[in-house]
């Protein structure tokens, strides 16, 4: 069995999909540094993107976590050039029209491009690479629940755990565990 095989079949375990699992596949290569730049306004955009998919409540969203800045370096530093360009297509395919939105169109519009990147899904090959749309959603999770804020704020976290409890009562409305 390979790493592929394993991590495909983990993923299944836990009932879904591991996030940013393109890049554990591939592995970091700096090779897509030719194909992506980032402008200031891109990693706005992203931004924006990542607050539609996870806006602030009572808790702050991706905005306040950078994970603009997070799907840049990824992007830039691990996913392969046609991964690259894919995803930069995208950002050029919500184009600047997106800034301009309102929040509900926003969320209209993301609604309907995880709805198409669903459907890809189901008939993408094997060795096709994702939608751009889930790369971006998956960047945004993995970037939001793996920073400080994230992690800190959205979920419980302890820096120095103590002993072992497998065994914690868990009351409706609790956040789940960083650590």
């Amino acid at each position: 069995m390979n790493r592929r095989e394993v991590i495909s079949s983990v993923a299944l375990l836990l009932g879904g999909t591991i996030l940013g699992s393109q890049v554990f596949l591939s592995g970091c290569k700096t090779a897509t540094t030719d194909v992506v730049a980032f402008t200031p306004k891109d990693i706005e955009l992203l931004n924006e993107i990542a607050e539609t998919i996870l806006p602030a409540t009572s808790t702050p969203g991706a905005k306040e976590a950078k994970v603009g800045d997070f799907m840049a370096v990824i992007v830039k530093d691990c996913y392969k050039p046609e991964e690259a360009k894919i995803f930069m297509d995208g950002m050029v395919a919500i184009g600047p029209s997106f800034m301009k939105a309102s929040t509900q169109e926003r969320h209209d519009l993301l609604v309907k491009l995880d709805q198409e990147a669903a459907d890809f899904q189901k008939i993408k090959k094997e060795d096709q690479s994702p939608h751009y749309f889930r790369m971006m959603k998956e960047l945004t999770l993995w970037g939001f629940f793996t920073s400080e804020v994230g992690s800190t704020k959205a979920l419980r976290y302890i820096a120095v755990p103590g002993k072992y409890d497998g065994c914690i009562d868990y009351k409706k409305g609790d956040r789940a565990w960083a650590t």
